[in-house]
Parts: C-alpha cells; structure tokens; sequence
C-alpha cells in the first residue's frame, strides 16, 4: 500500500491546559484513507491486554514510513525533540469493543502512556460515525496534567487512594469533568484526523457513556494508535 499525504491536509500547533504541553493537529491527513479500513478488514485483531478496552492488529510497514516522510521535520521541531531520526515502538489498528459495564478501572480514568517526556504518542482516526475523540485532563488533588518522572511516585499514591474511596469511578468511559479529573482540553473523532502528544500527558479516548461497541471495522470505532520515539 502506497500512502500520500493528502493535499488538502492542514495542521494546528495547540496546546494543552495550563502547563501548555504540545499537541499537534493533522487533519485530512492521508489521501487514501479507505484504504487504510480495507487493509485492516483483512488482519486478525486480538485482545492485546487491560489497558485498551478492545481489540488490535499491526499497522502496515507503509504506514510508519509515511508519518515520518511526512511528519517527521515537523514533530521534532514542533515538539522541541533534539534528534537525528523517530522510530516507532508502536503501530496498531485499535477497535474499541468493550462495553462501558465491562471496563476495567484503568479503562475508566485518563491515563498517561510512559512518564517519559521525549515519547509522543498518536491517534488517527478512521470512523464517520459520531464515536468521539480524544480528551486530556488535569488530576484535581495534584494539579497534574502531565507524569513525568518527577511526579511518578506522588500521583500514582494519590491516584490509589482516591480509587477506593467514594469517588472511584463507575463502570463507564469518562467523558468530561468527573470528581477526580477535570477535562482541559478535547478533539473531536473527524475522520482521516490525526492527533500527536506527549505521552506523559494525562488522556482517554472520549466515548459516551451510553457507548455501544460495534464490532466491525467498516462502522466501529477504528483508528490506528502509534508510539514513536526520538533516535539520538
């Protein structure tokens, strides 16, 4: 599969809440993103463990040299990252297929990816369906909109002790402002958008509460999820 980017794509340079941590915005991203959702229809997906409440497959090889053909100058740049190159450690079709009564807790509240700072993460999302995107969040008792390794230790032990008290969270996916987390910034599921963070940077996928899981590639909630690191 060759993949191009499309000329109609646009980026926005964000930021996030008050400690302004990046976020990168793509979208129309790719020229041929249909082919993208026939490519994943012939893959096998599997249950890859209790953090994404769904299934995953390998994204192609043409899709990792294409972020970075043509991403590549400008997330580094953007992102401040003193590099000679990016890789990925990660590159997978994800389709969200749990129902929200099935979650498990760390499906429930935002989450941060690594407490490395130089680490970004993203997400592409391939839905027309109104499944919702992408939220970031500041942790109220801390502050923290962000975990690097300097807050590690203090906001897990926080984060422990508020969950088994009277504000854990249901059996739902968060979508908004709950007791423990406040929503400071949210992106919309566009088809063919792309977003780039930080992955110490406190986020959820943004999916109602009354969420019904379709577990099909053409109408779900698929989207390809990628982690890419500086090469010094």
């Amino acid at each position: 599969m060759q993949l191009a980017l499309s000329s109609d794509a646009r980026l926005q340079r964000l930021t996030i809440g008050n400690e302004n941590a990046p976020l990168l915005v793509v979208d129309d991203l790719v020229r041929q993103p249909d082919e993208l959702i026939h490519w994943a229809a012939s893959k096998v997906f599997v249950n890859t463990g209790r953090s994404f409440p769904g299934i995953r497959a390998r994204a192609p090889l043409s899709y990792r040299k294409f972020i970075l053909d043509a991403l590549q100058d400008e997330l580094t740049r953007f992102f401040g990252l003193d590099c000679r190159s990016m890789e990925f450690s990660m590159a997978h079709y994800s389709l969200v297929t749990t129902p929200p009564g099935k979650l498990e807790m760390v499906q429930r509240i935002p989450h941060v990816d690594s407490v490395r700072g130089n680490g970004l993460a993203s997400v592409h999302y391939l839905f027309r369906t109104d499944y919702g995107g992408t939220a970031f969040y500041r942790h109220r008792s801390t502050g923290f909109e962000y975990v690097d390794e300097s807050r590690h230790t203090q906001y897990f032990k926080t984060l422990q002790d508020e969950l088994r008290g009277p504000d854990a969270p249901a059996a739902e996916y968060i979508n908004g402002d709950t007791p423990l987390f406040e929503q400071v910034v949210k992106q919309d599921g566009v088809f063919n958008r792309i977003l780039f963070y930080r992955r110490n940077s406190l986020h959820s996928g943004r999916i109602a509460r009354d969420f019904v899981p379709v577990a099909d590639i053409a109408t779900g909630r698929l989207s390809i999820n990628c982690f890419l690191d500086p090469i010094l």
